[in-house]
């Protein structure tokens, strides 16, 4: 069986300039073209006639001749009657007679001024396309076997027979393949000079339309997402009257409302940012009095009633939960305010270890497992923060997870990144939940907690702003069964 052959693809042009060039000089090849083919096709046509006309001029005396069987008279001759014409013959005219569908005659003029006759051998298939011409008086083109192509016209004698007169079309196919071998010459010397000037040209008519790609080029690298807009490069003027112009001006239009836009929204997330912090540390004082004040309530020697003491320990667990609320709201604000933290080498290995301990304490009825390297991980960074991290990812999956789940936690290093996970084999994260697990507020619902949502939704958040302050990233995989959580942080080795 065999394969069958694809075509070759033609290139593709990516580039507006590359199809408007490929444009023209396609266009320009097809002009060329016909008018060449038109050049040639009228050449070839007006000396055909021309050969046509010479064949009425020449008529059948050259033919008629023939049947005498004798050699055509000579320059000294003195008879001028109708023999004595065919000295005017060219080199190469052709005569034959058919009497029927009979060839009795055929002969070529071998000299000029028909000085010699030299008689013609026909194949069967010569006789035949001679027999085959019509008594028209006007010319056929004829390919001999044994002579080149011919310009015939037959014609009816006197006697009933059928004189054919011819004259070879050399001169005028010479003429034609010489003006075709020009066309193509002048052709293509047209396409390569245009293909160059038409390059040339458009590039300096899209010019402004470049400039205006390379500046919006400029504009899609530049940080958008956060932090403050400065001001943006703009497209350089053209004329408004030119498609190009327009664009251009359509363009620094736009860069000026996204521009005001995004400016309007940093304003708004820095005042959002320094209530958010301000409230925080405002907070922070009376909450801690709210908590002091229980306290000491539930110190107080006297009786107290049972319900008092119930309201009283509600509202210190409440108060101290308001107030680690506060502390991770604080934390988040001085994080999007760009404070630095600390960078000090932290051993991740000694990290992992106590807040692995902490987390067996809190949860002794999960089963925690570690996958450690011999040597120790050491990061740049804040150990405080980090231990926070490790902390809230071993919270968030001992509260997620039903009792006697399995949590592993591991930690590798790979080309100059310490990679942590942790990994649980709950019920996984819901689908809804995952794109913005890492939001503030985010709560997971029952399937993954086993009842209402639990924590206030800033444990991961603060996850998420404390990696990436630390120039890392965290990831999530989840799904029924397995849920696993990926920081990753540069060890500060090459």
């Amino acid at each position: 069986m065999s394969a069958r052959r694809r075509l070759p693809r033609l290139p593709r042009l990516h580039t507006l300039r590359a199809r408007l060039t490929a444009g023209l000089v396609v266009l320009l090849a097809v002009s060329c073209a016909a008018v060449g083919v038109a050049a040639v096709v009228e050449l070839n046509g007006f000396l055909t006639g021309r050969l046509d006309q010479q064949l009425r001029e020449a008529g059948v005396r050259f033919p008629a001749s023939l049947e005498q069987g004798g050699p055509l008279p000579s320059d000294h001759d003195g008879d001028e009657g109708a023999d004595g014409d065919t000295r005017r013959q060219s080199a190469g005219t052709f005569g034959a007679r058919l009497v029927g569908d009979t060839v009795t005659d055929a002969a070529v003029v071998a000299s000029g001024r028909g000085t010699g006759t030299a008689t013609v051998a026909l194949s069967a298939r010569d006789r035949k396309r001679l027999a085959g011409l019509p008594a028209d008086g006007r010319g056929h083109t004829v390919d001999l076997s044994t002579l080149d192509d011919y310009r015939m016209m037959a014609t009816e004698g006197r006697d009933g027979d059928v004189l054919i007169t011819g004259l070879p079309t050399e001169s005028v196919e010479a003429a034609v393949h010489r003006l075709e071998l020009v066309a193509a010459i002048v052709l293509g010397a047209a396409l390569a000079v245009a293909g160059v000037a038409g390059a040339l040209w458009v590039r300096w008519s899209l010019r402004p339309l470049s400039r205006v790609a390379a500046t919006a080029t400029r504009v899609s690298e530049l940080p958008l997402s956060s932090g403050e807009v400065g001001l943006w490069p703009r497209a350089p003027e053209a004329d408004p009257r030119s498609e190009v112009g327009r664009v251009g001006s359509a363009f620094n239009l736009m860069l000026g409302n996204v521009e005001d836009a995004l400016t309007k929204r940093h304003t708004s997330e820095e005042r959002l940012r320094s209530f958010a912090a301000d409230a925080s540390h405002e907070l922070r004082t009376p909450v801690a009095s709210i908590r002091g004040h229980a306290e000491l309530a539930l110190l107080h020697p006297d009786p107290v009633p049972r319900k008092v003491v119930r309201a009283l320990e509600r509202i210190e667990a409440e108060a101290a939960r308001m107030g680690e609320m506060v502390d991770d709201l604080l934390l988040l604000a001085r994080l999007d305010a760009g404070r630095p933290l600390e960078r000090r080498p932290v051993d991740l290995t000694r990290l992992v270890l106590d807040a692995v301990t902490d987390a067996q304490a809190a949860g002794p009825g999960h089963r925690w497992t570690l996958e450690l390297p011999e040597k120790p991980v050491t990061v740049p960074g804040d150990a405080h923060r980090l231990h926070q991290v490790l902390a809230n990812l071993l919270a968030n999956a001992r509260l997620h997870t039903p009792v006697g789940s399995t949590v592993t936690i591991s930690l590798q290093t790979d080309a100059g990144t310490a990679v942590l996970k942790v990994h649980d084999d709950g019920p996984g994260v819901a689908e809804d939940i995952r794109p913005k697990v890492f939001e503030r507020f985010t709560r997971a619902d029952r399937r993954r907690t086993g009842g209402a949502g639990i924590g206030a939704g800033l444990g991961l958040s603060i996850v998420a702003a404390v990696v990436e302050a630390h120039d890392g990233g965290v990831t999530l995989e989840s799904g029924p069964g397995s849920t696993t959580f990926t920081v990753r942080l540069r060890t500060g080795e090459e």
